[in-house]
């Protein structure tokens, strides 16, 4: 794995990378980039788009219609990560936005939020959710920038879910009190993580996710956490054992 560079600025941009190409900056980007870091014409900095790598860019111009890099150098290769759907029911707005982060910065490929019989934050700004996505990505050296899907209710996706990819489904109620035991007896594949809203699933809810075949229920320990702390408890104990935080 090529050395991260994290002291240079680095900023997502849309378009295709490569040597020798240029990129339009969007009015925000340029305003940024001149008036909130301060780089002038010719100042370099790293761009990524989540599909090509890392690369060495040049500010090469800007304008009130905003500007343009011109790229150089590949620096790093695009990374893989785990191929892991990330689904939750909607918090509050503060709260989403730390989830977000979070499960991009644990390397989700997907956030899909589901709409569940107790959810309270129905209402889901996407154009938000991505935003804080790509300023995970850009203050954390991630190259893999995780698609933001708009919500669905809850029975809607299971009744088309895909059973290949199997669902780890986050329950109070389980009894099997080691989830490491369970995630480890596992086989590799695709994977979900599902994480209910701060009431829980109804009765109606948890009965039919625990009948699916494809739903793998488990613990998350004796104390009852917060949805935001449960999120980052049960994407790392996912990476640790079945994610891309093992050794080869």
């Amino acid at each position: 794995m090529a050395i991260r560079d994290l002291t240079s600025e680095r900023l997502f941009v849309d378009g295709d990378l490569g040597e020798g190409r240029r990129v339009d900056l969007a009015p925000p980007q340029a305003h940024y980039l001149t008036a909130v870091l301060r780089l002038r014409l010719g100042s370099k900095l790293l761009v990524f788009n989540g599909r090509d790598g890392e690369w060495v860019a040049t500010l090469a111009e800007t304008h009130k219609r905003g500007g343009s890099l011109d790229i150089g150098d590949r620096v790093r290769a695009q990374e893989p990560g785990p191929d892991v759907d990330y689904l939750f029911a909607p918090l509050k707005r503060t709260r989403l936005d730390y989830v977000v982060q979070k499960a991009t910065e644990m390397g989700v490929a997907r956030l899909r939020p589901v709409i569940t019989e107790r959810t309270i934050a129905e209402r889901v700004n996407s154009e938000r959710m991505r935003a804080n996505v790509i300023e995970a990505a850009e203050q954390c050296g991630i190259l893999r920038v995780p698609d933001v899907e708009a919500p669905h209710k809850l029975d809607d996706v299971l009744d088309g879910w895909n059973a290949q990819r199997r669902i780890i489904y986050c329950d109070e109620e389980e009894q099997k009190a080691d989830p490491i035991a369970t995630l480890q007896n596992m086989e590799p594949g695709p994977l979900a993580v599902l994480l209910g809203p701060e009431g829980g699933f109804s009765t109606r809810e948890r009965d039919r996710l625990i009948r699916q075949p494809f739903v793998v229920p488990i613990s998350l320990g004796p104390r009852i956490m917060r949805a935001d702390t449960a999120a980052v408890a049960i994407l790392a104990l996912v990476n640790a054992t079945l994610g891309d935080w093992r050794r080869p």
